[in-house]
């Protein structure tokens, strides 16, 4: 229970109040467009589609003005500095960010789809009022005169569309119908291309895809400049209660009818909403076009094995903090085009770095502007280097990892990228100010899926472990590397063979690799035991499936003597 409240409490209870405000929506928006008096005349002809529609538009309004500001990461970044003396457990809610945004997305899809057929409802009743044959129906008679509204002198209509036609048709008559279908494709072109097969095979498409948000704002924002959902004005003079239960020939002659209904549009209102988080992402926008314009000096690349390449940079007043990400742009590959990496240096370093592993067209490009592909070809100089700019620093749930008594850092694969500049800082924390640093101990994984992983990453830990023991501090850091599969039988006899070797024969490390998977209940089991009365924080980058694990180990083994934070990369 200790640990679901410490690792699960706050987002539970953001997703409750989100939740709740949404059922909020719904309901005041519902209950007003369904039982307002100046509504009576509209749900006499569209019945309760009218709240229906209203109550969705409501909360679409609200996710949309939610759903862009968990990309404004620039804001993100202050909220997060200036909420240090906030609890832990808190700030951990912004890692939550994009979990967020693809909530609100989900809300908008279900929302614009009650709202769409409701509307689609509503755009039948109103084409097809002027159809309506005199005793076909309960007030038969009080529809056609309502639809008819706005044909005679100083009358007002109550129905938009003021003529007889097809209702589909009729949508393109309306403002808000084909804004709405403009809409409706745009929101279904980005979901479609935001599945994670889409993102991981093919980014450029969910990039490019993904900003049709322009045209969905855009024609949001106009979407109800036609006015076309109207209420009557003058309910004193017109009691419309009153007037609906008596025979329509005899409103000229009751006083309390004999005043014409007047309606009037609602005003536009969803600018009001989504105009500061607009105005928020525009400034983001602002702020990279600048960040842009900075120079950016590429100090070195350096070829890994594994098709990786390492970029050392310099920018001017470029400050970073264990773990951060920037967003790395190549003008002669893309102007639009950026894309996140993980500063694999330490902020005590005279540079920043990032490791980008060659998977796609855009770093397959990459590699060759800075004489760095497959082919063993020489590194092009540094006035040969192409123009790079980046965008960031922005922050992680790495910054607080010298927050807590004991670390326990998990890398997946490639996810062991956040935990390079996590480490060598731990390192140079130490040399220079140990007795001041809350961190004491830790405890690093890394699960590979194959031999070639190590390849890169390995001389990065040889180096450090070199450090280690060259300053008596090599009990700082416990590192345990995991093969999981991916081992030859040749590779499986050399293993065999130099099983008493003082270096692993795959890493060259001191520490050995081991084969398999880690045993999570053991090792957690040993570090409550170990550091008793401590907080531990888990930090992991890597495969949801394994996410999952982890978050399960860290609730479940939390006990009132040791608490297990669990922080998750999120980029």
């Amino acid at each position: 229970m200790r640990g679901v409240l410490v690792n699960d409490l706050p987002k539970y209870l953001v997703l409750t109040i989100w939740l709740g405000l949404n059922g909020f929506m719904f309901a005041y928006y519902y209950q007003m467009y369904d039982t307002g008096i100046n509504f009576y005349y509209t749900r006499v002809l569209l019945g309760p589609g009218l709240a229906v529609a209203r109550g969705s538009a409501a909360c679409l309004n609200f996710n949309c003005m939610l759903i862009l500001l968990p990309v404004c990461r620039n804001m993100l970044s202050l909220i997060r500095g200036w909420c240090v003396c906030c609890p832990r457990r808190m700030r951990r809610v912004l890692d939550k960010n994009i979990t967020f945004h693809r909530l609100c997305a989900y809300m908008i899809v279900i929302m614009t789809m009650v709202h769409y057929y409701s509307h689609s409802f509503n755009v039948q009743f109103y084409s097809t009022a002027y159809n309506v044959q005199l005793g076909s129906k309960p007030n038969s008679a009080l529809i056609v005169k309502l639809a008819t509204l706005g044909d005679g002198t100083n009358e007002t209509y109550l129905d938009p569309i003021r003529k007889p036609t097809y209702p589909i048709g009729s949508v393109f008559l309306l403002t808000g119908g084909w804004t709405g279908v403009i809409i409706t494709t745009a929101l279904f072109f980005m979901v479609a291309s935001s599945t994670e097969f889409i993102r991981r095979s093919y980014f450029e498409v969910f990039w490019f895809t993904h900003h049709l948000f322009i045209i969905f704002f855009g024609f949001l924002v106009v979407h109800g400049i036609g006015r076309q959902v109207r209420g009557q004005t003058n309910v004193n003079e017109h009691d419309p209660v009153y007037c609906s239960g008596i025979d329509i020939d005899d409103w000229p002659s009751d006083t309390k009818c004999s005043t014409t209904p007047q309606f009037a549009g609602n005003p536009p209102g969803t600018w009001k909403w989504v105009i500061g988080p607009m105005a928020l992402y525009a400034f983001e926008r602002v702020l990279r076009f600048a960040r842009f314009l900075q120079m950016v000096e590429v100090l070195k690349v350096v070829k890994h094995p594994s098709r990786v390449i390492e970029l050392q940079m310099r920018k001017k007043n470029f400050k970073a903090e264990v773990g951060q990400y920037v967003f790395i742009q190549c003008p002669q590959l893309s102007f639009l085009e950026w894309h996140p990496f993980t500063l694999t240096s330490a902020p005590e370093e005279k540079y920043f770095s990032v490791h980008i592993r060659i998977a796609g067209d855009w770093t397959a490009d990459l590699s060759k502007a800075v004489g760095a592909d497959v082919n063993d070809q020489e590194v092009q100089p540094a006035w040969k280097m192409p123009r790079i700019a980046v965008d960031g620093p922005f922050g992680t749930a790495s910054e607080d990892v010298f927050e807590y008594d004991i670390a326990l850092c998990v890398g997946a694969g490639i996810g062991v990228t956040p935990f390079a500049s996590m480490l060598k800082s731990v390192f140079y924390k130490n040399l220079d100010n140990s007795d001041s640093l809350r961190l004491k101990k830790v405890y690093f994984f890394w699960i590979c899926p194959d031999t070639h992983a190590f390849e890169w990453f390995g001389d990065m830990l040889k180096h450090l472990e070199n450090q280690l023991l060259e300053s008596g501090k090599q009990d700082l850091i416990d590192y345990n590397i995991y093969l999981t599969r991916g081992w030859t039988v040749g590779q499986g006899k050399e293993i065999f063979i130099h099983d008493e070797d003082q270096h692993d024969v795959i890493t060259g490390l001191r520490q050995k690799t081991q084969f398999g998977r880690p045993n999570w209940d053991e090792i957690f089991t040993k570090i409550a035991n170990t550091h008793s009365g401590s907080e531990v924080g888990v930090f992991f980058c890597g495969a949801p499936a394994l996410s999952t694990i982890l978050h399960k180990k860290c609730n479940t083994h939390s006990s009132a003597k040791v608490t297990f934070h669990y922080n998750k990369e999120n980029f």
